[in-house]
């Protein structure tokens, strides 16, 4: 929404159809994110479980305090405003033998829980029907919205209005004016004025409806509702425009196009499915392709899904949905379509071309790597590591949060994180292949649970078994590393929203510390199978200075190679002992240099500081991430960088013989950024006068501004449930 200037600080509804991670998996960050805008209150519409999952992401996000947020249930009356009024129209799934047919959404089908699985060792969670129902998940309910704008007045005619001789610009012209906007003829000095002389017709209601059926157990109930069949034909406010948030397979069932034909042949019908195909990041797409430039082995173009040939045969005027596509519904009812986005790489590649001194820089990279040793012959392929998110906090144009995958080798991968929009970029990142990828993978590590980290975790969770499906492979559970207070959630979305507990299996962070002793026999199981999997030595964690239950890891491999993960945190001596000697360390290096008093009030880490702890590791190279959306595209460089130290990008993707190349991106990547490091240097410098000033006027001396770590470091902050950056 940022990236295309959509602005929420109006947002005051939210309307949902159903408790599904497609539908809800954004809500906690849009909820974050009015709360940081500054809207008061929020109500949202939607299914009774509503209510239970803002207390369930209270978990990890702590009191929302600073926004009013309420809860609308479907069965409450119609929301009314100024504008509209919304029906919601709940809708049953049909049941078979006595269950509900569970709707396949994106996921797929589930298989059986596995007994490894679940929040309690050896639990069991019912699957479907009256289980579901006793947890509080309801999947056999939908809530479609019928919108039915009011009428909207005709406008007075001054003009017109002077021609006949009545009173304009006194105040005699008010009750006129209502009277007649009102649809009532007058009498002025003895002569009848009807309203249409002085006024423009007015616009007459119109409505328009949102439904998604998930399933074909959906359909006989939409098609025998006696509130949409209200609306169909000649209805006093006739639909405009239906959107369908429905699967193709549900599309393609004569049941459901007759449905839709009964709205008759003036209604507009949006489908929203997996077949539409549209670029919404341009942003991304943009530098992806000028970094390409530089080295398009470690910034490889983005790739998209190619939805497959659709075989519905239009029986309505059907569109399918497009970013920023726009339908009007008054004064006059059409489509527009002139903020949908292009994606054009030859117009960024001409861009990048024209910045001064940019090919210069690139060719001179390109002799520096030429003239330079040979990369080593033993570094081959994997470890390979592709960054998906760089960014802290919030989701921004440029840098996604966190989440860095690890291909171990051709057939095991791992995550060291997961925030939001996870699964978007690993589809970005590998188009068409990303089932294969989804297919390799064998775990997760939740460094903390601040939700920049985890949210995105839910859907690969549902993605990894859909793909398992489409590939053939048998379904087994993701290994999850993380703070046991993870398990809170997970249960809590699995009681009130969709099952999937049988998808996971936990291995609590604290186990895998240095000395821990582990007395479950299940989890010794899991750490075992963790190893085997990934080929790995050893996977440790420990306790870093962050906020509570805040860990980083070590991954030693079979091979010898040692990848450290810092997660979030200040400078660390237990992060220093666990990585010694690492190949690798990825550390967060969230702010610049010079901003080590805001590092240590939001318990992050500084450039120089990050840089400063790889030196105290003794690793083999450094790999800064986990900026301030304030360095959107590139951080403040320090005088600290050097040939062990490098920067990462969303879709950067390099292993460790990439490693030595890194440091000589740099040239060229301040050419390609020179405005936005000049700007940011800007701000910097103005920063530091305002400081001396203030030092000045406090009597005191100006030290040198930019200051290093604090040797001594200040004791471990408590629990910081908020979002920072």
């Amino acid at each position: 929404m940022q990236e295309h200037k959509l602005k929420v600080s109006r947002l005051d509804n939210i309307f949902l159809t159903r408790m599904h991670w497609s539908n809800v998996g954004g809500l906690c960050g849009m909820i974050l994110t009015l709360k940081e805008t500054g809207v008061p209150k929020c109500v949202l519409s939607g299914p009774p479980q509503l209510e239970k999952y803002l207390e369930a992401i209270k978990i990890f996000s702590g009191p929302l305090k600073g926004i009013d947020l309420a809860v609308r249930p479907h069965s409450a009356p119609e929301y009314q405003d100024e504008t509209m009024t919304v029906f919601q129209i709940p809708i049953h799934g049909e049941q078979a033998n006595g269950k509900h047919q569970p709707a396949q959404s994106p996921e797929g089908p589930s298989p059986e829980p596995s007994p490894d699985s679940g929040p309690a060792e050896g639990e069991r969670h019912p699957a479907d029907g009256v289980g579901q129902k006793m947890h509080g998940r309801d999947p056999s309910l939908v809530v479609a919205f019928v919108c039915k704008l009011h009428m909207k007045k005709g406008n007075f005619l001054v003009l017109k209005a002077k021609e006949l001789g009545l009173p304009v610009g006194t105040a005699a012209i008010a009750p006129i004016i209502a009277a007649v906007k009102d649809g009532k003829s007058i009498t002025f000095e003895g002569r009848e004025i009807l309203p249409e002389e002085v006024c423009t017709a007015p616009d007459p209601r119109v409505a328009f409806v949102v439904v998604e059926c998930p399933d074909e157990g959906f359909i006989q109930p939409l098609c025998e509702s006696a509130t949409f069949r209200s609306f169909q034909g000649r209805a006093e406010a006739p639909v405009a425009l239906v959107v369908h948030m429905t699967p193709e397979h549900v599309l393609l069932d004569s049941r459901y196009q007759q449905w839709m034909e009964r709205f008759g042949p003036d209604t507009q019908h949006l489908v929203l499915n997996e077949q539409c195909e549209s670029v919404h990041n341009l942003r991304s797409h943009k530098i992806q392709t000028q970094l390409g430039l530089i080295h398009p082995g470690i910034f490889p173009p983005l790739a998209s899904l190619r939805p497959q040939e659709g075989r519905l045969a239009p029986c309505v005027p059907l569109v399918r949905g497009q970013c920023l596509l726009k339908y009007q519904l008054r004064p006059r009812r059409e489509w527009q379509r002139d903020a949908i986005m292009t994606c054009d790489p030859e117009e960024f590649i001409a861009e990048a071309l024209e910045l001064p001194s940019f090919q210069e820089s690139v060719q001179e990279y390109r002799k520096a790597v030429q003239d330079g040793p040979a990369p080593a012959e033993n570094r081959g392929r994997y470890p390979e590591v592709v960054f998906l998110g760089t960014g802290s906090a919030v989701p921004m144009k440029i840098r996604n949060v966190s989440s860095t995958l690890v291909n171990v080798s051709s057939d095991a991968s791992l995550l060291l994180d997961c925030g939001e929009g996870t699964f978007g970029q690993l589809c970005r990142h590998y188009g068409d292949e990303v089932d294969r990828l989804l297919g390799t993978l064998a775990a997760v590590f939740v460094s903390h649970l601040h939700a920049d980290h985890h949210t995105g975790l839910l859907n690969i969770l549902l993605q990894r078994e859909r793909a398992l499906v489409s590939l053939g492979k048998p379904c087994h559970p993701l290994l999850v590393v993380a703070p046991t207070q993870l398990r809170a959630w997970l249960q809590q979305y699995h009681n009130q929203c969709q099952p999937l507990l049988h998808h996971v299996s936990i291995i609590p962070a604290k186990c895998l510390q240095k000395g821990a002793e582990v007395s479950n026999p299940k989890v010794e199981r899991l750490i075992s199978l963790l190893l085997e999997t990934c080929g790995l030595e050893e996977f440790q964690t420990c306790l870093v200075r962050h906020c509570k239950h805040a860990f980083g890891c070590a991954l030693v491999h079979t091979s010898g190679w040692k990848m450290v993960y810092s997660g979030d945190t200040m400078p660390c001596e237990a992060l220093v002992q666990m990585g010694k000697d690492a190949t690798l360390l990825i550390h967060e290096a969230t702010l610049e240099d010079g901003l080590e008093e805001e590092a240590v009030e939001k318990t992050h880490s500084t450039t120089s500081q990050a840089i400063g702890v790889g030196l105290r590791m003794n690793a083999g190279f450094v790999m800064l991430n986990h900026f301030s959306q304030r360095y959107a595209k590139i951080p403040l460089f320090s005088p600290d960088f050097n040939e062990k130290v490098g920067i990462a990008f969303d879709h950067m993707k390099v292993s460790l013989g990439d490693l030595p190349t890194v440091p000589k991106l740099m040239a060229p990547l301040k050419a390609l950024f020179a405005g936005d490091l000049e700007e940011m240097e800007g701000r910097r410098e103005r920063r530091e006068l305002r400081q001396v000033r203030a030092a000045l006027l406090a009597g005191g001396d100006a030290e040198p501004l930019r200051k290093r770590a604090p040797a001594a470091q200040p004791p471990s902050p408590q629990s910081k449930k908020v979002r920072v950056q």
